[in-house]
């Protein structure tokens, strides 16, 4: 039975400047469910879960996210490619326009929290035109009880308007769509796309700024896991490197899957009160909570299904980027609430397709806020038109898309943290051993799991190092329930010249990649690089 809440409170948004819409507000998600289906917005899969089509957008469109420029932001974020300025004055009247559109609609309004740790929470009201989409608010945000929604005063206003299309030429945008981050105004407005995961992206980029300006607290794109003994463990990695998959270990609670913070006082905690994991070629077999997730109250997005609702993970007709939304608690074995104490290991996953780097290797603090900064990982051959070789793919501490500051601000933050907390940060590399895509073989994912398990369970910290020739990267030379021969990636090429070769290759990518942050980054930070 899909969760159901009652509450019978009704608001208007009229103060918004959306006149006569029929709001539903706080709908439960079984009733959400219904609606999607009864509006033919969605269908039911063999599994209860909703499945939804969010049309010509199956991903993020990070040219099309924009940042208002005004007295707090102007010399504050970092503007560039990654953050695109916009005017106040547009965006006051597409504002205008979006709230016009949603007039005298059915809409759906919910509230919600950001930020498991009372001290740093964030009050949201989320307005959307699709009830899937509100839907979608009520898995990936913290919940509140009838009580927490009798005097409830947001904080942050989501305007999520998928049907509205802008007009680029008026409404200086650069095409129909739009999300759009005003930190004066506390609005996060939203048009012309249906993925989802611009909503939670949206409070995402805001606490990335909020936190370290106002809180002096590290916001951080990663999943996090505590142990018995109540040590905290914390993940980052790019699509694809295993971020989601490593950090649901059945022997340790899951803290979140995507989106933490780190305080002053040493505690990480979850923004989000759910997860959104990509479900290509999902199988039981290899990620056994994830699969055992998707139920009534689940959202599937861009999945191809059979005429009896039985979903096919492998194709990709519609996307590669296909996802399922659920509720934390959708996972057994998770910390509430959801935060941790006593950080004790970082974990850098890169699925590195040169086949270059260690399956596993330990940073000094100066490599850590190095490879923090870079945020490598590879786009394997075949997965573009006319891409014949590995491609190295760069996103500045694992999020460059949501990071409204300078990268080497979060960096030090980091640095600071880890020094001060005594964390061990290691680099693992999932990707490809042997040599690279289309030669060698990808790492095996118990040996992957061994390595990290090895790694927070101290098994590391008395065997014998080597140092990488090029990288300077510490590997260690045992590993129980490991081949040692795979340790030493160069070990594994059968022509060590052309591993040599590749390596060179590969450094010379992350220092070509780290040149914009150089004028930026300390010493120690550069010292950290690979070796010419």
């Amino acid at each position: 039975m899909v969760e159901n809440t009652q509450i019978t409170k009704t608001i208007s948004l009229e103060d918004y400047g959306i006149i006569n819409g029929k709001v539903h507000y706080q709908l439960s998600p079984q009733e959400l469910h219904e609606e999607t289906i009864r509006l033919g917005q969605g269908v039911e899969t063999s599994f209860g879960a909703l499945a939804v089509n969010t049309g010509n957008f199956t991903g993020r469109s990070p040219k099309d996210r924009f940042i208002v420029k005004d007295e707090v932001t102007k010399d504050k974020v970092w503007w560039g490619e990654i953050n695109i300025p916009f005017d106040p004055e547009r965006f006051d009247k597409l504002y205008d326009k979006v709230v016009a559109y949603l007039g005298g609609k059915e809409v759906y309004a919910r509230d919600a929290f950001a930020c498991a740790d009372g001290h740093y929470r964030l009050n949201i009201r989320v307005v959307n035109e699709y009830p899937w989409s509100n839907m979608f608010a009520f898995n990936m945000f913290l919940r509140p009880g009838d009580a927490e929604l009798e005097n409830f005063k947001e904080d942050w206003l989501v305007i999520n308007a998928p049907g509205f299309k802008a007009d680029p030429e008026v409404d200086g945008t650069r095409q129909e769509n739009f999300a759009i981050l005003n930190f004066s105004k506390k609005i996060a407005l939203i048009g012309g796309t249906g993925y989802t995961g611009e909503i939670k992206k949206g409070i995402f980029s805001a606490l990335n700024f909020i936190l370290p300006v106002y809180k002096n607290t590290l916001p951080m794109h990663c999943s996090a896991n505590v142990g018995e003994d109540g040590d905290t463990a914390i993940f980052f990695g790019l699509s694809g490197t295993g971020k989601t998959t490593l950090s649901a270990d059945p022997e340790r609670k899951l803290i979140g899957d995507d989106e933490h913070g780190w305080t002053p006082d040493n505690t990480i905690f979850n923004f989000e009160g759910g997860c959104y994991a990509k479900v290509i070629n999902l199988s039981e077999e290899n990620e056994p909570d994830i699969y055992r997730a998707i139920k009534p109250g689940a959202i599937l997005e861009n999945v191809v299904l059979d005429e009896k609702g039985n979903v096919d993970f492998e194709n990709t007709t519609i996307t590669q980027n296909t996802r399922v939304s659920y509720p934390i608690h959708h996972i057994h074995n998770i910390q509430e609430p959801s935060a941790g104490e006593n950080p004790k290991n970082i974990f850098f996953l890169t699925a590195d397709a040169f086949g270059v780097l260690p399956p596993i290797s330990k940073l000094t603090p100066g490599q850590a806020a190095y490879h923090f900064i870079s945020g490598y990982t590879a786009k394997v051959a075949g997965t573009e038109a006319g891409v014949e070789e590995p491609i190295p793919s760069f996103s500045a501490c694992f999020g460059a898309p949501f990071m409204p500051l300078h990268p080497t601000e979060y960096a030090e933050m980091l640095s600071a943290k880890m020094k001060a907390a005594g964390v061990n940060v290691w680099l693992v590399n999932t990707g490809w051993t042997g040599g690279p895509y289309g030669v060698g073989s990808r790492m095996k994912l118990k040996y992957t799991r061994e390595m990290i398990s090895a790694a927070l369970e101290g098994k590391l910290d008395n065997v014998e190092y080597e140092t990488h020739e090029i990288f300077g990267l510490q590997m260690p030379k045992s590993c129980e329930g490991v081949p040692s021969e795979i340790l030493n990636p160069k070990n594994t090429w059968q022509d060590k010249e052309s591993y040599d070769k590749k390596a060179k290759e590969l450094a010379n990518f992350f220092r070509k990649n780290f040149s914009k942050f150089e004028t930026y980054a300390n010493e120690e930070i550069m010292n950290g690089a690979p070796k010419e």
